[in-house]
Order: structure tokens, then C-alpha cells, then sequence
């Protein structure tokens, strides 16, 4: 099932990764640029895993840590209403 930003939430690109603006709030949330190529990687229509895995890829970072950091990331945008199945 692809994952799509919430209605109402922007994303914009920045030096060192990415900001999620919900209108609904004015909040802003910022991502690393790891934590961006995860987000891009899901909206894109990848897995958890694969996502991860590239995000990490050339970084000194087991695998199975990368699936856990991007579960948990998806874990914080769903429970913020930022994104939805």
C-alpha cells in the first residue's frame, strides 16, 4: 500500500535533508538527510526495508539498524498525522 503525505502536509528539501510543514497546525517538522531518503523512499512507493536500506547505503549502518530507524520514523509520522496509508 503506497504511503502518501496527509492533506494539508508540504515537504521542502533543504541542505542537510527535509522539512514537513502541517498547515493544519503551522508545525513544522524537520528530518535529517537520512530520515529524508527514508520519507522520499516510502512516498515513492517502497517498503520500510527497502527504503531503509537505500537511505543507509554507503553509511556505517547495519542493515537491520537502518529497518529499525525507519520503522521507527514511520512510527512518528503516522502517530503525527503526517502521513497515511
Amino acid at each position: 500500500m503506497p504511503l502518501n503525505l496527509a492533506d494539508g502536509v508540504s515537504i521542502a528539501e533543504t541542505d542537510d535533508g527535509a522539512v514537513l510543514l502541517d498547515e493544519r497546525s503551522g508545525r513544522y517538522w524537520r528530518l535529517n538527510g537520512s530520515g529524508a531518503r527514508v520519507l522520499q523512499g516510502l512516498l515513492a512507493g517502497r517498503g520500510a526495508r527497502e527504503a531503509a536500506v537505500e537511505a543507509a547505503a554507503g553509511a556505517r549502518v547495519a542493515p537491520e539498524q537502518a529497518e529499525q530507524d525507519a520503522a521507527a520514523l514511520l512510527a512518528k509520522l503516522r502517530t503525527a498525522g503526517l502521513v497515511t496509508p
